[in-house]
């Protein structure tokens, strides 16, 4: 089968390679996938530099969310040949390949109604976003939520799960096509973090007010400029740190303004509390069957792709989700 593979860290125009190997075997409590789709994440970049909280033995595939049909089950398992699924790949056998692997804990029913690429491309944004909103951020009807890099894979998830909770929308994204995409998502106030302060926008559109939920995949400076503009008793959502560098807090002001600083991170769960991600994933199942929210996909793209698209990943060329089909 062909299959990237990095076999040194550094950069990934660099370090990966397209390479035909063996198809792997999955291992007790696994199945292996015929990858139809994968969605490319900021993690295979910083996967390829050897920057990432998983560091798999090298040579490895990248490659986090897939979607595919079933090919084979380990030990442990009974799935049916050819039923539809989307997972998180195992690394290192990642989803950049024509086979993938994939812990079953970590692999979800795919409906027939929704196509491999939008399966892909949903997995991670959207089970995240849902996860910060309703059980992390506690998300009422009637609340303003800030949502950053919102024409990004999970800044469109939010706005869209925001818009389905009632919630009245802010986004911020950089240029006037990520704009669009950001109010046609439903955001009422989109603003372009490159020529404007979104401080000062949040604040007038609240009459001072603030935003009472702030969701923030980037960190750094946006962390830093968001705690100007949180509403008394607001929640910061923490995301993600897209933009490289790690806030420090000063906790002397989460104290006197009464707001809460809430960590996002979905992975945990499938080994805490699985059956929650089985309901997430079944009402976003629902929200898609009924029109609520739908994938944003940016571009499918065939495997020989991978390293420029990951390189216009990471540069902010990209909106929503960049999908590869090895076949």
């Amino acid at each position: 089968m062909q299959a990237w593979r990095v076999v040194k860290l550094g950069p990934p125009g660099e370090v990966l390679t397209l390479e035909t190997v063996e198809r792997p075997e999955p291992g007790p409590g696994q199945l292996r996938i015929h990858v139809a789709a994968a969605a490319l994440n900021f993690a295979d970049d910083l996967l390829c530099r050897g920057h990432y909280q998983l560091a798999p033995e090298l040579p490895f595939t990248p490659g986090l969310e897939v979607a595919g049909t079933v090919d084979a089950c380990g030990a442990g398992v009974e799935l049916d040949p050819g039923s539809r699924v989307v997972a998180i790949a195992a690394l290192p056998h990642g989803a950049l390949a024509e086979y993938a692997l994939a812990d079953a804990v970590n692999a979800y029913p795919l409906p027939d109604s929704l196509g491999f690429a939008g399966g892909a491309a949903m997995l991670i944004a959207f089970q995240t976003s849902h996860l910060a909103l309703h059980r992390r951020g506690q998300i009422r009807a009637g609340e303003t939520l800030l949502v950053h890099a919102g024409a990004g894979g999970v800044g469109s998830a939010a706005i869209q799960l925001g818009v389905a909770a009632g919630a009245r929308v802010f986004a911020t994204a950089g240029g006037p096509d990520k704009l669009a995409l950001c109010r046609d998502l439903g955001a009422e106030l989109a603003i372009d973090y490159r020529s404007g302060d979104f401080v000062e926008a949040v604040l007038e559109a609240t009459d001072g007010a603030g935003a009472d939920l702030i969701y923030d995949p980037v960190g750094g400076d946006v962390l830093d400029r968001s705690r100007k503009c949180v509403a008394w008793q607001g929640r910061i959502l923490l995301v993600g740190f897209a933009g490289g560098r790690i806030a420090k807090l000063p906790t002397n002001q989460v104290l006197l303004r009464n707001y809460s600083v809430v960590g996002v991170y979905v992975g945990e769960y499938s080994r805490r509390e699985r059956r929650y991600l089985d309901e997430i994933h079944a009402d976003l199942m629902g929200m898609v069957e009924g029109g609520r929210i739908r994938p944003v996909i940016h571009a499918e793209l065939p495997m020989s792709a991978v390293p420029q698209a990951i390189a216009d990943l990471v540069g902010r060329r990209t909106v929503g989700k960049v999908v590869i089909q090895p076949r």
